[in-house]
């Protein structure tokens, strides 16, 4: 399920989380993570060279990935900890009083990347005043189209929400080269719009009614000429993970049973919960963002042909050299 994806920056996140976690606690959230087969060594390794490559990979767009670790003054982590989020995934660890919010943005703010200030706002307004650790994990992405929209082509066009509703949405027109897939099995197309630079966008897009069969897997590229009409839109969404990671597998976190003795051994711990917010906005110049199965393949046709985004599809940013979702989301109505 769609909910159940987790983008990069929430994973890195829980990666985070798990250098300090032992026992069972560790187990469920590298169970959860997907990364059982993998060691605690590997995982960070590979969080270092990422963070690494899309440093040192994105010249032609901006990408601002990073972490921290908010600590509430007179609690005293492991230096091990906080060493190790500061080596392996770039963490800033700070002193903050949750008690006072408007102070402890001030010192968020020093640190985090300007575009998520808003974000990190909001989320320490509503910290429980329990709270002794926040850790961060924040991604902003600014893309231009390798090939822009003409501001000239973009009309009003439908969007059909559902069976009975029908919105009007500034539809942008573009006659071009994509990469095209069609799942003729679960009646799909996806189609890639690339950013300068290693990123692009994927729209997934079901045929009528069709949503609930969408695949989590498609193959390899095959390119077709498009006469593509899509909306602009803008997005935001908050959502309180912790339901959804319990589902998951990683249980003990949350409860008594938690162990995060590697964060402090003279103080028991639990998470309280793990906040995700994301925005995604989409125009003519590109992009703003502050998220094995077997596929048959029809080949479509050389010539152009007309694919129109007029009914609720899922969108993800993904990085081509490390294949990662940089962010998500299903667009139900763009008007919203």
């Amino acid at each position: 399920m769609l909910h159940h994806q987790l983008t990069l920056h929430i994973s890195m996140a829980l990666s985070m989380l798990a250098l300090g976690a032992k026992g069972d606690t560790h187990s469920q959230i590298f169970s959860t993570l997907d990364y059982s087969t993998l060691t605690a060594d590997q995982v960070n390794e590979g969080y270092e060279h990422l963070l690494h490559m899309l440093d040192h990979s994105q010249d032609a767009l901006l990408l601002e990935i990073g972490g921290a670790a908010a600590v509430q003054k007179g609690f005293k982590p492991e230096d091990k900890f906080l060493k190790d989020i500061h080596h392996f995934y770039k963490g800033e660890a700070f002193s903050v009083d949750f008690s006072t919010p408007e102070v402890a943005v001030q010192e968020f703010n020093k640190l985090i990347a300007k575009k998520t200030k808003d974000m990190i706002t909001d989320m320490v307004k509503s910290l429980d005043a329990a709270t002794v650790m926040m850790l961060i994990n924040y991604m902003y992405f600014k893309g231009k189209w390798q090939e822009a929209f003409k501001v000239e082509d973009t009309s009003k066009g439908d969007f059909n929400v559902d069976e009975n509703t029908t919105v009007s949405v500034d539809m942008m027109n573009r006659n071009g080269e994509y990469d095209f897939y069609y799942d003729q099995g679960n009646f799909t197309s996806v189609t890639m719009l690339p950013y300068n630079g290693n990123v692009s966008m994927m729209i997934v897009l079901p045929d009528q009614g069709k949503m609930e069969e969408l695949e989590k897997h498609i193959s390899k590229d095959h390119l077709n000429t498009l006469d593509l009409y899509m909306p602009k839109f803008s997005v935001s969404a908050s959502s309180c993970l912790g339901d959804t990671l319990k589902e998951m597998g990683m249980v003990d976190a949350f409860s008594d049973s938690a162990d995060f003795s590697g964060i402090s051994k003279g103080a028991k711990l639990a998470v309280s919960e793990v906040l995700h917010k994301a925005v995604l906005s989409v125009d003519e110049q590109g992009t703003q963002a502050a998220a094995a199965t077997t596929i048959e393949i029809m080949l479509m046709s050389a010539l152009p042909f007309k694919t129109e985004v007029n009914r609720p599809f899922l969108v993800f940013i993904v990085e081509k050299n490390i294949r990662s979702i940089l962010f998500m989301g299903k667009i139900t109505d763009p008007t919203v």
